[in-house]
């Protein structure tokens, strides 16, 4: 449909080059899609690693800029008054580990502003989880989680739940993200810019970058999804990117009384590049992506250049160009009743060139995977122990641990490839969200074993202490003498939901007795057999 014609001005100050005076430049910005014509779908964007070269806060305030020139707060500050300046300007964010530290600093009045700018679509929360997690490295059920966070952060303030898979960056994709973290989790479509160069040049020639994505055997057709991968990564066309500090691209220079006036070169560069791009793609529709990697740190800077992109392109008339979302492309594209190829399995493993494939990643840092792997279920019998106790407003809980799970699923963490420094900022975050955690967990289980009429948190008399140091056989709770008749009590607890068999290992002093037990769903206290310096099998 083609949307009513809305003006939108842009104020030049009076002034006087040559004895000509400037001139107030009004530019049409409204232009909604035109059926017949090719559609260039221009969706701004800024894609915020949460830790990569710096570390998350360090990305957040803009610090330690040696490494890298980014500031994500610069980027969500300038972003609302662009917005407002014209209400047919458009942005796409995701990361919401960023995006509700900025939120919870801001004022109510720009909450509210904030707020009306998401229900009327020119803000839109796209993916939704705190982090663009990896597909590989990451648990599905990590994966879950902080998709979870994020999503429940949105609907409780906005009203909304995110209706668009935005999987840019990953190195690779899994068929799990297709079926069950994107049509199982309710979003009309997934996008993503890295799949393998080889499968990217055929998908080009067979105009199959777009396709239906059938990720799972068994669910098939019920959990299909469509699937966008873009022609070059997530970046805009070449000679169209306006970041205010780093662009080489020639801007669109509209003033004739001014050097260097190029409309005509500009507008014929934009249509050549959306032709380019048409030629690959089914439909007359085509996604431009407009930002990358910490963009929109002046967000003026673009949307100036998109303004003036819009208006003369669409006086030129051979291409329409409009501000756009994913939601509204996948729309368009649903609309056209296109008929789209099949894909099933995954887009693993991804080369980005010859003899350069990104797999390496898969044991990058093992420690570090291990660390996430031990706190992800040590999270999950956390999280059961905190609802059979009773949520506290003031005591321990487990919301430092899961903000630090979530963050550390991140493309740029779990995987391994952030620097040293920001390997070790996650691990801390980790083990200050484990404190916390442990204290809950103790706590809980002296609820659960002591009489029910003595379940007041502040009188329990049983302290449990924990082993996090197993790894190094390291236990000052069970290394203790025995030899005077003191005993050690053990309590296993089982998160699963059935029963299982498992070797549990302690180090202690002394000799003891065991018992062979199975390990039931819940809780379980028992006295072992201590072997020598480890424990024997349950």
């Amino acid at each position: 449909m083609v949307m009513a014609v809305v003006l939108s001005a842009v104020v030049v100050l009076a002034s006087v080059f040559g004895g000509v005076e400037a001139k107030y430049m009004v530019y049409k910005t409204s232009q909604g899609i035109v059926p017949g014509m090719l559609n260039v779908h221009l969706v701004p964007h800024s894609h915020d690693d949460v830790g990569w070269l710096k570390t998350i806060d360090q990305y957040y305030v803009g610090s330690n800029n040696s490494i890298q020139a980014a500031c994500v707060q610069n980027v969500l500050d300038s972003l609302v008054p662009a917005l407002l300046a014209d209400k047919n300007r458009k942005f796409v964010y995701v990361e919401q580990a960023f995006f509700q530290r900025w939120w919870r600093e801001q004022s109510e009045a720009v909450q509210n502003v904030v707020k009306e700018l998401v229900l009327s679509g020119q803000l839109e929360l796209i993916n939704g989880g705190m982090c663009m997690h990896d597909e590989a490295a990451s648990h599905y059920i990590d994966m879950i989680d902080q998709t979870t966070l994020g999503h429940q952060f949105i609907k409780n303030e906005f009203g909304v739940i995110p209706r668009i898979g935005w999987q840019i960056d990953p190195f690779g994709h899994s068929a799990v993200q297709a079926y069950l973290l994107s049509a199982e989790v309710g979003f009309d479509s997934v996008f993503f810019g890295r799949i393998d160069y080889q499968d990217r040049a055929k998908r080009k020639d067979e105009k199959t970058l777009e396709v239906v994505w059938r990720g799972s055997k068994s669910l098939g057709s019920t959990a299909q999804i469509f699937a966008g991968a873009f022609p070059e990564n997530y970046e805009p066309p070449p000679g169209f990117y306006f970041e205010v500090v780093e662009s080489d691209s020639p801007i669109v220079q509209d003033d004739v009384n001014l050097f260097d006036y190029n409309v005509q070169d500009r507008v014929n560069d934009f249509v050549a590049a959306a032709l380019s791009q048409a030629n690959i793609t089914r439909t007359n529709h085509i996604m431009w992506t407009m930002g990358t990697d910490f963009n929109y740190q002046y967000a003026h800077t673009w949307f100036r250049a998109m303004d003036k992109l819009i208006h003369y392109v669409n006086m030129d008339g051979r291409v329409n160009a409009l501000y756009s979302t994913p939601s509204i492309y996948t729309d368009a594209k649903y609309a056209t009743n296109e008929s789209w190829p099949l894909k099933t399995e995954d887009y693993f493993p991804y080369a980005d060139r010859l003899n350069a494939y990104w797999t390496g990643y898969f044991t990058s840092r093992p420690a570090l995977k291990r660390y996430v792997r031990t706190m992800s279920g040590y999270y999950l019998a956390a999280r059961q122990l905190e609802f059979f106790q009773g949520r506290s407003n003031s005591g321990p809980s487990t919301d430092l641990l899961g903000d630090a799970l979530a963050i550390v699923q991140h493309h740029d963490a779990v995987t391994g490839t952030e620097k040293q420094h920001v390997a070790d900022d996650y691990a801390r975050r980790l083990s200050i969200g484990y404190v916390q955690a442990e204290a809950l967990v103790a706590s809980s289980l002296a609820s659960l074993i002591e009489s029910p009429l003595s379940l007041d948190r502040e009188k329990q008399d049983t302290i449990f202490q924990q082993c996090p140091l197993l790894n190094i056989s390291y236990c000052p709770a069970s290394d203790i003498d025995l030899s005077r008749g003191k005993s050690l009590i053990v309590v296993v607890y089982n998160s699963l939901g059935w029963s299982r068999e498992d070797i549990i290992r302690i180090p202690v002093s002394l000799s003891a007795i065991f018992y062979p037990l199975s390990l039931v769903p819940g809780l379980l206290t028992c006295e072992y057999m201590i072997y020598r310096r480890y424990l024997g099998r349950l």
